[in-house]
């Protein structure tokens, strides 16, 4: 008997994983053909477990980027406007993706819809896969006879967003690696280059200023207690990282980042931007405010900014316009926002409106992650010449001393 990690989809479209011990790969398929499911993977599990970590290996590698559903709104919206039919479109993106994880899940949406099922009503059986906002965007799209087009709109929503968040981790990057390159440098600066010097002052025996003494202490601490020191760097990332998972660590990092120096204004107009082309593609859609406002909510990662659109939906229930809660919270939404919605409510051009909100946000955006290395740069050379001045007037302040009794 042989035990095997497969991976099947089971009777109601969901994918499950699960270890089957039985005689041979050929019964383990008859198996679950027999159980009604469908067999997307199967790996005989080693006696050792190596197999088990290739298993998860392999689950990395074949997850479902976001360029990945990009590419399959858009060129599905390609083929349906040159006139295919949906059935063939998607067999030829099941064709053409090299993901084995996709090209499951698409045949089995094609099967769905050949059977009778609507396109969104397929995709809605995989909501790890494809987000409310893209199953929304096709229901509506197949409502009022436009899919093609609604499938454009949104895969050009979802580019725009990946873009926005690509940008800004790219102009976060830099200052993060001469940060990481200082703190290393420094590191091997106190346990080779310091007890050199510090042997030095012994022999002259002179009196240490406060500042030498810090950094011997320093410079001895991190000789002495290497692993503990290393342990506890790692302790204190992992300590924060699982700190922002929890629900009272992740709300306090949601209500600092909108109002960190420099980066806050950055992250206001980019959730400015999300949040205005999400709402303003589903309006354009034909999808209703409450729905529309729903979706985007879920969009949206920081809770400070879900908790805003949580809050229209029960204004716009009540009749209130959707500008009042937006400039009610000017403090993580530009007052520009506010403002433009209050004219689009007024003039009834609401969606339009919240487009040219999205394109100034974006280019704003842009254009303020392209200065952003700029910025930090001074304030970078400042720390680093301060922590490079501290060492060298803590290093040459004894030597001085002694050539001065001379």
């Amino acid at each position: 008997m042989s035990k095997f990690n497969v991976k099947v989809i089971n009777k109601t479209g969901g994918i499950e994983s699960r270890v089957i011990e039985t005689v041979s790969k050929v019964a383990l398929y008859e198996e679950i053909r027999r159980g009604g499911g469908k067999l997307v993977s199967a790996r005989e599990v080693s006696e050792f477990g190596f197999q088990v970590i290739l298993d998860k290996i392999d689950s990395f590698l074949s997850r479902i980027k976001l360029q990945d559903k990009i590419m399959f709104a858009r060129n599905i919206s390609a083929m349906l406007s040159a006139g295919l039919a949906l059935s063939r479109a998607i067999m030829i993106m099941e064709r053409q993706t090299k993901n084995k994880k996709f090209k499951v899940i698409l045949q089995d949406i094609n099967e769905e819809i050949s059977k009778g099922s609507t396109f969104s009503q397929g995709l809605a059986k995989y909501p790890k896969v494809f987000s409310k906002l893209l199953v929304s965007m096709v229901k509506a799209g197949e409502e009022t006879g436009s899919l093609a087009d609604s499938l454009l709109v949104v895969s050009d929503e979802m580019e725009k967003s990946y873009m926005l968040q690509k940008k800004i981790k790219g102009a976060m990057l830099y200052p993060a690696i001469i940060l990481t390159a200082m703190v290393g440098i420094g590191v091997l600066m106190m346990i080779y280059v310091v007890p050199s010097l510090t042997a030095t002052f012994k022999e002259l025996n002179v009196a240490l200023p406060t500042s030498t003494r810090i950094i011997i202490f320093m410079s001895d601490f991190l000789q002495s207690h290497m692993i503990l020191f290393l342990v506890s760097l790692v302790g204190g990332i992992f300590g924060l990282i699982g700190l922002s998972r929890t629900k009272k660590g992740s709300r306090l990092l949601d209500y600092i980042t909108p109002r960190f120096p420099i980066i806050g204004t950055i992250v206001q107009e980019s959730y400015a931007a999300r949040t205005s082309r999400t709402l303003s593609s589903l309006l354009s859609a034909g999808v209703e405010v409450i729905t529309a406002l729903t979706i985007t909510r879920d969009v949206l990662a920081n809770s400070y900014y879900k908790d805003v659109l949580s809050e229209a939906e029960k204004v716009i229930q009540k009749g209130a316009p959707l500008s009042e809660v937006f400039l009610k919270h000017e403090e993580i939404y530009p007052i520009l926002v506010g403002e433009m919605m209050s004219v689009g409510d007024e003039t009834g051009s609401i969606a339009d409106m919240l487009l040219k909100l999205a394109v100034f946000y974006e280019t704003e955006v842009d254009q303020k992650t392209k200065d952003l290395s700029t910025i930090i740069e001074p304030f970078l050379m400042l720390f680093i010449g301060s922590a490079v001045g501290f060492f060298a007037v803590a290093m040459i302040s004894p030597t001085y001393s002694v050539l001065t009794n001379l």
